[in-house]
């Protein structure tokens, strides 16, 4: 499930039954295989949450 005020980067791949929290940022290419909390920012294959900046 992708909840409201989600932004998904070009290429970016979702597998598997998975929720994206609301407003999550997926970077562009990105290969996300687990579920992503609420307003955390994810990149990389397998995408990993980035630190706050």
């Amino acid at each position: 499930m992708i909840e409201d005020d989600v932004s998904v980067g070009a290429n970016a791949t979702l597998i598997g039954p998975i929720t994206i929290g609301r407003g999550a940022v997926i970077g562009a290419g990105s290969v996300v295989t687990r579920s992503v909390r609420a307003g955390a920012r994810v990149a990389g294959n397998p995408a990993v949450e980035l630190p706050p900046h």
